[in-house]
C-alpha cells in the first residue's frame, strides 16, 4: 500500500514528466503523436519510479520508447531542474510501455464482431504482467 509521501511523490514527478515528454517529442520530430504518463508509482525508499506511458499512434511505441531509453540522463536531469524545490533527490526512473488503452481497445472491437472475450479467451492475446 502507497503512502501520502509516496503518492504525492509520484504526482509531482508524472505532472513534470508528461510536459518534458510531450516537448521532447514535438522537438524530436514527432508531431502529432501524444504521450501520456498514465501512471507513476515509487518504492518506500523513493529510490525508484516506475513510470508507465502510453504513446499514440501505435505505430510510434517502438521509436518513442527507444529514445526515451537512450535519452534517460536528459529526462532525469530535466525532472530534477524542475522539482528541485520539492524533492531532495531524484528517483531513479524506470519507464514500461502501457498498453492498457490497446487491449481495451481489442476487447471493444470483438465485442463489436459479436464475439465474447469472457466465453472465448483465445480472441485476445495474453499480457505480460509487469
Amino acid at each position: 500500500m502507497e503512502t501520502q509521501r509516496q503518492k504525492k511523490i509520484a504526482g509531482v514527478i508524472q505532472k513534470d514528466l508528461v510536459e518534458i515528454l510531450q516537448r521532447a517529442a514535438t522537438d524530436g520530430g514527432f508531431k502529432g503523436t501524444i504521450i501520456s504518463v498514465s501512471k507513476v508509482s515509487v518504492t518506500t525508499d523513493l529510490s525508484i519510479a516506475k513510470v508507465y506511458v502510453s504513446i499514440f499512434p501505435q505505430s510510434k511505441v517502438a521509436v518513442i520508447m527507444e529514445g526515451i531509453t537512450n535519452n534517460l540522463p536528459f529526462i532525469r536531469n530535466e525532472l530534477a531542474k524542475r522539482t528541485k524545490d520539492q524533492l531532495r533527490r531524484v528517483p531513479e526512473l524506470a519507464f514500461f510501455h502501457d498498453d492498457s488503452l490497446d487491449y481495451i481497445e481489442k476487447i471493444d472491437n470483438s465485442l463489436k464482431k459479436g464475439e465474447n472475450p469472457i466465453d472465448n479467451p483465445d480472441l485476445l492475446p495474453k499480457r505480460k504482467k509487469t
